[in-house]
């Protein structure tokens, strides 16, 4: 199973991953899908990606994270409709101290944010609303 998944997270999973007898800590990151955003209620989201080269990507942030920290990253970000309340993206990160995990588990979300191909949908009583970093789109 790679990176991006259509299936619901199993968040214990991912942190059982990186939780090591050499790690002192474990940083958990959740995006989970809210009830309101951008002065909008939702009903729920839609996530897409190009699912090649986003895999291709989250790979090469993983093994930057890994190398820049000396830490341990496992992540899972998930495609199609989310619910309310479901987890669509979860990071986590092991570390022999707490200070490389936590920059580890920012660098790695706000990264992945900013750069890999997934693309949101929020889906609202009023329309639907691509969301391109902090501003939202009507979709067709």
């Amino acid at each position: 199973m790679g990176f991006i998944v259509s299936e619901p997270i199993d968040v214990r999973a991912i942190e059982a991953e990186v939780s090591q007898q050499s790690n002192g800590a474990v940083c958990t990151f959740i995006g989970q899908v809210r009830t309101r955003s951008r002065g909008r209620d939702v009903a729920y989201l839609e996530y897409d990606a190009y699912v090649p080269m986003a895999e291709k990507m989250l790979a090469d942030l993983v093994e930057r994270a890994c190398s820049r920290w000396d830490v341990t990253v496992a992540l899972k970000h998930r495609i199609g409709r989310i619910e309310l309340g479901a987890a669509s993206v979860v990071v986590c990160v092991g570390s022999e101290h707490r200070a490389a995990a936590f920059e580890a588990c920012r660098w790695c979300i706000d990264t992945l944010k900013e750069t890999v191909p997934i693309w949101k949908k929020e889906v609202c009583p009023d329309g639907e609303f691509w969301i391109e970093g902090e501003d939202a789109v009507k979709a067709g």
